[in-house]
Parts: C-alpha cells; structure tokens; sequence
C-alpha cells in the first residue's frame, strides 16, 4: 500500500511538472503593486493545516518514530516554477490529503548535504526518503 502512494505521488508530481512546464512560457500581467508581507509560517504556504518540520534533523527524527516517509521540498520564493507547483501542491485536495501520509519538510535554503542533492541542486525539487531513512 506504501508502494502504491508513492506510486501515485510520483505519478501527480510528474503530471504537475508536466503542467507547470507548459505554462512556464505565459507572462502574467496581473498588477504588480507590492502586498503585505504576512509573518511566515512553517507552511512557507504549502498547506497551512498540514504539519510541517523546521529542520532536516527533527524531519529524520520523526520520521524515525513516526514510521512514515518523509518528504523534502525545496524552494525559492522568487523562483515562478516553485511558485507554480506551491500553488497547485497547496489547492489540490488529493494532494493535500496524500501529504498526511508523510512527515513533511520544506526548505528556501540550499544545503551541503549531498543526500539532499543526489542527482544536483535545483528547484523545485522534491525528494522522497523512506522510513527506513533511505
């Protein structure tokens, strides 16, 4: 059954990849004034009811205890493509109930950690560790 979500996780992420990858080339000419910014919250906007982790460690951790796989997003706040698939990551309802399944992280940050970059460092980018943290 862990199989299967992973499966399908895959299988949505590729087709919102897919989708995002068409729509790069649309410029959007919706006004351009400045918004507030709002306090940040773990969530980075991802899917505010989830539960999220603040460090790459606590997300080992309890995905460790939790029994449950653990999903690493990373991002930049001013990259469209992030911006694109946080969108549709946080609207989509199926999507939002299959990340319940998982221990959730979700970094604006590079990292050293050549475990966090395996095949480069570019977003968005997004990585699945088991739970048995392979």
């Amino acid at each position: 059954a862990m199989k299967k979500s992973y499966v399908s996780l895959f299988l949505l992420l590729v087709v919102i990849s897919c989708a995002l990858a068409k729509d790069a080339g649309k410029k959007d000419t919706k006004d351009t004034t400045a918004k507030p910014k709002l306090p940040q919250t773990l969530s980075r906007g991802w899917g505010d009811q989830l539960i999220w982790t603040q460090t790459y460690e606590e997300a080992l951790f309890r995905a460790k205890h939790s029994q449950k796989p653990l999903m690493i997003i990373h991002h930049l706040e001013d990259c469209p493509h992030s911006q694109a698939l946080k969108k549709v990551f946080a609207e989509h309802k199926d999507i939002q109930k299959l990340a319940e399944k998982f221990i959730l992280l979700n970094l604006v940050y590079e990292t050293t950690d050549k475990n966090l970059a395996p095949d480069g460092q570019y977003v968005p980018r997004v990585l699945f560790i088991g739970e048995y943290l392979t």
